[in-house]
């Protein structure tokens, strides 16, 4: 049997025409929504969640295209755009009675949060961003023999076909890469969660390729247009992201101001799967943002 977060309900939301997602949904309060990351679904949040339900509503959706949400074909380069995905976040809470809320996200998830954040702000009444930066900055400060951790951007960012043939020759080898590489503290993903976050990945190959190919295309165009307009996030905003210290090698306390505001960043001494290798640090953080 599929691993769940105890003690939350499990259901399947409808989000748009032919959408529904797979979402689980407990406790009782005011709601945040948590948005999970690559190579990742709903489960990566199952300890901060079970916190967090003590005195709020915590809706933990797989995004579309992964785990057991629907997956539907990227036929226009706008399918897996993060302002569609940002929809579905809306929708589904609207669907769950809920017309504002809190939010955050980890790697994947937190470009849909914070693109939720810039199209619905009056929706949105916290954001909070684990371990990514936003698209546009991310594709700014990846340069020279550095980028080669970011590959995989690269790879899937190519037109349809390549990217998908070699993903799906290996994918059990190809997203278990980054499970190995990325977890400073490989125990904190046992052996159940990690084969539950294969086969997610396994039946998703093009809808994850989809979902990180717009983010080298329509994705950055959304950026810029914000970018040019001026528009920033106007809810509090906290960051948290790996402390690599002086290799990161740019500011990425001033990458995040020129977006928020009310900002809160902060570094976390742990791998890039933070919210399942220091859940306390993630919840501590994620309880004084919805304090502000």
């Amino acid at each position: 049997m599929e691993p769940r977060i105890p003690g939350l309900d499990y259901q399947r939301v409808p989000v748009a025409d032919g959408v529904a997602l797979n979402v689980a949904v407990g406790g009782t309060g005011s709601p945040i929504v948590l948005l999970h990351g690559f190579p990742q679904t709903h489960l990566m949040w199952r300890h901060v969640a079970a916190d967090l339900a003590a005195d709020h509503t915590v809706i933990c959706p797989d995004l579309r295209g992964y785990g057991d949400s629907d997956k539907p074909a990227d036929t226009d380069g706008r399918a897996y755009s993060k302002r569609t995905m940002a929809a579905d976040v809306v929708a589904l809470a609207r669907a769950l009675g809920h017309d504002r809320f809190a939010l955050a996200g980890h790697d994947r998830g937190a470009l849909v949060a914070v693109r939720t954040g810039l199209d619905h702000p009056d929706t949105v009444t916290h954001l909070a961003s684990l371990d990514v930066l936003p698209t546009l900055d991310m594709w700014d400060v990846m340069r020279g023999a550095s980028a080669a951790v970011g590959f995989h951007l690269y790879l899937m960012a190519q037109p349809p076909g390549l990217p998908e043939q070699l993903i799906g020759a290996s994918p059990d080898a190809f997203f278990g890469h980054f499970l190995d590489l990325w977890a400073r503290d490989p125990e904190a993903i046992p052996d159940q969660v990690r084969a539950a976050y294969l086969r997610a990945c396994r039946e998703a190959v093009p809808s994850i390729v989809a979902d990180y190919r717009a983010s080298a295309g329509i994705d950055v165009e959304h950026d810029e247009a914000d970018r040019a307009a001026g528009r920033r996030l106007r809810m509090p905003v906290s960051v948290l992201q790996q402390d690599w210290g002086a290799a990161l090698g740019y500011d990425a306390a001033a990458v995040w101001r020129a977006w928020a505001s009310d900002l809160h960043h902060s570094t976390v001494t742990c791998g890039h799967f933070m919210a399942e290798e220091a859940p306390a640090e993630v919840v501590g953080a994620l309880r004084d943002l919805l304090a502000r």
